[in-house]
């Protein structure tokens, strides 16, 4: 997954670099967006912004705070969370439908199947709204997302141990009032996915 040559900064210097680079992480992203929005256009764009926003932050990338793809997950979370905040301030929804690009109906059914794959995805981000942001978020890229400590921790920007800490507090919060079941869709036991007991 990782390993570009020269990492992002000389992806967005040679095109079939970034073409090499958005091949590997299209994926990814595009599920990471379909996990927190339930729209196809929205999808799109936004999966297009987080590769636009590559290249406008390829030269704050340093591999020795964490992974590439640790990285991406950080700016494709910031991506996301513009998102939500221009949402918010909108008064008016055909706004928010106006400035939108017109979808093939190939590109729409590829998108409602990604949707579809990832509702309990979306689900169980629901499931964790409750919690505190900064414990959220460490549970969102672990657990949803499938990060390691480490990647989630680099995503945010944070130590590892804080990491930690906040993973451990989220952990204790769900444990305690809801059925660990009932937050993972995905058939992994939560206890196991956050580091405790199976």
């Amino acid at each position: 997954m990782e390993g570009i040559r020269g990492g992002p900064q000389a992806a967005v210097r040679d095109p079939e670099l970034f073409e090499e680079f958005y091949r590997r992480h299209v994926d990814a992203m595009t599920s990471f967006v379909a996990r927190r929005v339930a729209d196809p256009h929205t999808v799109a764009d936004l999966t297009a912004e987080i590769f636009l926003a590559v290249l406008d932050s390829a030269h704050t990338y340093r591999p020795g705070r964490g992974s590439e793809t640790a990285w991406l997950y950080g700016i494709a979370r910031n991506v996301v969370a513009g998102e939500y905040r221009r949402v918010a301030r909108e008064t008016a929804r055909d706004r928010r439908i106006s400035g939108r690009r017109l979808l093939e109906p190939d590109d729409i059914a590829r998108l409602e199947d990604k949707l579809d794959a990832e509702s309990p995805g979306r689900r169980a981000l629901a499931a964790l709204a409750l919690l505190p942001e900064g414990e959220r978020a460490v549970l969102e890229l672990i657990v949803v997302d499938q990060l390691t400590v480490g990647e989630a921790a680099a995503a945010l920007g944070i130590r590892q141990v804080t990491a930690r800490v906040r993973l451990h507090r989220a952990r204790k919060s769900l444990l305690g009032e809801a059925d660990p079941a009932a937050l993972d869709p995905y058939g992994t036991s939560l206890r196991y996915a956050t580091g405790g007991e199976a």
